[in-house]
């Protein structure tokens, strides 16, 4: 009676830790989306890298100084939770997500804010010092915006002014200059000035006699640029010269339009895992549906407590992790499966199946780990962020997979529920030898099929593939266009992000530029309502305040604007190089501890193959190479080197219970039978990871297609690769390289039998 209590109450367990979960999310629903901190990719704002320079040259920069003058700066714009973060020696980058007016904030921050008085022959009378501390404010005079400055030190002011009233000739003039730089002049700029141009001086203002009080800034001033010079002077200096080395400006339209779209399709692909997980697995699909439930709402809710941005590539790795901490679950259920095909009771082959599946599972993981930490570590923006997700999957996976989903599965199981119901697993009674019979396993759930032979034709069509790949890119490199259609993030130069309220097409978009007068952009489809206008080089603030503001004169909507210099896009090129060849030697080396080298080298062969199948359909279909395919070859690497390492610990397994001496065909047995037991883990898992992927390609925002279809091509290699052509590589290395080990092994035995003979009378 106890033990029946017993058992009904790890059943009770069950349903009540269900309803804490459903009961945690819906209370804290709306506290998460609240605190949620989106990426200016998915409301709006802008992000910019600097060049940090001393204003004189060979002096010191204080990084700290930096950014505590920019927060200054970013504070009066009033922005919640700026990101200001300092890379490497010399440069800061800026994110102010959700800021409404991207060009004042601009001006703001960039500004070095040095405020001088001066006289007509460009003499310092004074600087900022002579002011009171946050005295400027913005006021009127006559219904026209001024500044309104408060003057601290009165006796020195009445002195500047008094000797400016002495002057004659009309040089009665104290000029208020903003930056000014060894080389200006007031009658270089005065002369401007009467031609319509735009001074650098603020100010040029006749004073008649001495002034003992306050003064005002006067000029054809709109109130927007009034306040924004009152905040500059109020923020003081910045202590350095900042020079826009890189630059992106999101219109808030266009990030709620891409978070829109992306979280219905992410939304549809979870619930077609749920689905899919039901369907294959019955009563472990409901555990894993729970254990998704949870993974989610812990993942969002740390999102929240920890302030990390989200962005458009974060729900990118979100919906693929989602897929991967399934693929964890479906290793786990696949080998209870076949502990069941063996014989054994419900609840000796779910503790059997756990046991098992841990090492494949833990291996797996911690190779995607180590990606996303060098990604995270080297990484910058996007890619940031990207990391930043799928280290929480890997270690949400863990705690929720290994642990959590686990132990809800043992308390079904535990309390007897299950007990000679192997239908609720997917396993038909027919399918189970009685042991008390005498009978022995004669079903394994899987279809012999020659992995091993058929391996050649997979990598013959990935060759002709590449093979294509290098011809188009020779003919696309003789017409001048490079082997790659590189990015303005890699090649340097503008994206311009033309939205409208209605739709708006390609030729209205270059037709209205080419009336501007700016040729030599290429233009392509983001949407209905959205065009991306690209060139090769780096407009200049004049050049993209002046397209801006037409295009918001037309469509309502202010466009969006991404600017990358030359240098800048020679440091993504090197930083990309580098995370690759990183990532790639940091799994070999685990491999090999976990394993042998030779199942690295399988490993690292396929993972080439990978980047490689990935980069050649992009150069025959002349897609876009931008810095979130890195994130992305990154991924692919640690899902590609997930699926070989449950094939090869299968291998592992059996080699261990395997004979001595074997040869190549022995080998190519060993590899076939591992990948009979483990093909439906590969496949299953692909098509968890490859749902969410194909929802996001059909209903996702544009803005992140092709970072989602490299995710696409990259699955599909993946997987394919880690069927063929790891083990293919493991079984050459085997039978073309270890037996030299062998012959080194027997030449050491018979020196030590010659020993034994030579020492035999002491031996004996």
């Amino acid at each position: 009676m106890a033990k029946t209590k017993q058992k009904k109450g790890g059943l009770g367990i069950f349903f009540a830790v269900t309803a804490i979960i459903a009961a945690l999310i819906a209370a804290t629903f709306s506290s998460i989306k609240n605190n949620l901190n989106l990426g200016l990719d998915l409301r709006g704002g802008f992000e910019i890298l600097y060049e940090v320079s001393p204003l004189n040259e060979g002096a010191d920069v204080d990084m700290t100084a930096v950014i505590n003058s920019i927060s200054k700066r970013v504070n009066v714009l009033g922005v919640s939770e700026p990101q200001i973060v300092v890379e490497g020696d010399n440069r800061v980058r800026v994110q102010l997500a959700g800021v409404e007016d991207p060009a004042s904030a601009r001006s703001m921050i960039g500004t070095t804010a040095n405020l001088t008085f001066r006289d007509v022959d460009d003499n310092e009378l004074s600087d900022s010092s002579i002011l009171v501390e946050g005295g400027a404010s913005l006021a009127y005079q006559d219904g026209k915006p001024i500044v309104s400055l408060k003057i601290a030190d009165a006796d020195k002011f009445s002195e500047i002014t008094s000797s400016i009233a002495a002057k004659t000739n009309g040089n009665n003039i104290m000029i208020i200059w903003l930056d000014w730089e060894e080389g200006d002049t007031y009658t270089e700029e005065r002369t401007k000035a009467a031609a319509g141009e735009e001074p650098k001086y603020i100010s040029a203002a006749s004073v008649n006699s001495a002034i003992s009080g306050d003064c005002i800034i006067e000029g054809n001033f709109t109130e927007t640029e009034a306040r924004t010079l009152a905040n500059l002077i109020n923020s003081g200096s910045l202590p350095v010269k900042l020079t826009e080395i890189s630059s992106n400006v999101v219109s808030a339209q266009y990030g709620n339009d891409a978070l829109h779209k992306t979280g219905i399709a992410g939304a549809v692909g979870i619930l077609a895992i749920m689905v899919f997980m039901l369907f294959k697995y019955r009563l472990p699909g409901i555990v894993s549906c729970v254990m998704l439930a949870a993974y989610i709402w812990a993942i969002f809710g740390l999102y929240s407590l920890m302030g990390a941005v989200f962005t458009l590539s974060g729900i990118g790795a979100l919906v693929l992790g989602i897929g991967m901490t399934v693929d964890a679950n479906i290793i786990n259920y696949e080998r209870i499966r076949q502990e069941l095909y063996k014989g054994r009771s419900i609840p000796a082959a779910v503790a059997e199946g756990q046991k098992l599946s841990f090492s494949a599972v833990f291996d797996a993981q911690f190779t995607t780990l180590i990606a996303a930490l060098i990604m995270y570590i080297w990484g910058n923006g996007a890619v940031k962020g990207f990391a930043t997700m799928l280290i929480l999957t890997v270690v949400m996976t863990l705690v929720l997979n290994v642990g959590f989903s686990k132990w809800l599965l043992s308390l079904i199981v535990g309390s007897g529920i299950a007990d000679n119901k192997p239908e609720w697993f997917g396993v038909k009674q027919d399918q189970i030898p009685d042991i008390s019979k005498g009978e022995s396993q004669f079903y394994t759930g899987t279809h012999q099929f020659d992995y091993s032979g058929k391996a050649k034709y997979l990598i013959r069509t990935s060759l002709v593939i590449f093979a294509v790949a290098l011809i188009m890119s020779c003919v696309s490199l003789a017409g001048g266009k490079g082997f790659f259609n590189l990015g303005i993030d890699f090649s340097s130069g503008t994206k311009l992000t033309i939205t409208s309220e209605e739709p708006v097409t390609i030729d209205a978009v270059s037709a209205e530029m080419d009336e501007l007068g700016y040729s030599g952009f290429s233009y392509q489809s983001s949407g209905e309502n959205s065009v991306y206008a690209i060139t090769k080089q780096a407009l200049t603030t004049e050049d993209l305040t002046k397209i801006k503001e037409a295009f918001t004169e037309i469509y309502g909507v202010e466009p969006g604007d991404n600017v990358v210099t030359p240098v800048v896009g020679r440091d993504l090129v090197r930083n990309a190089v580098i995370l690759t060849i990183v990532a790639w030697i940091a799994m070999m080396a685990y491999v090999t501890f976990r394993y042998e080298w030779d199942y690295a080298l399988g490993c690292i062969v396929a993972l080439v193959h990978d980047v490689a199948m990935v980069l050649a359909v992009f150069s025959i279909m002349r897609f876009e190479v931008n810095t979130e395919l890195i994130s992305v070859l990154l991924t692919i690497i640690g899902y590609s080197i997930n699926n070989s390492i449950v094939v090869f610990d299968r291998v592992r397994e059996m080699m261990a219970s395997g004979k001595k001496n074997m040869k190549e065909a022995d080998y190519r047995e060993i590899v076939n039978k591992s990948m009979d037991a483990t093909i439906k883990m590969s496949l299953y898992s692909t098509v968890t990871t490859m749902l969410p992927v194909i929802f996001l390609l059909l209903m996702g925002s544009r803005a992140i297609f092709t970072f989602i279809f490299a995710m696409f091509v990259g699955l599909i290699a993946g997987t394919f690769s880690s069927i063929f052509i790891a083990p293919s590589v493991w079984v050459w290395a085997r039978t073309h390289i270890k037996p030299k080990d062998k012959k080194k092994t027997k030449k050491k035995e018979v020196k030590e039998e010659l020993d034994e003979y030579t020492f035999k009378g002491v031996n004996a």
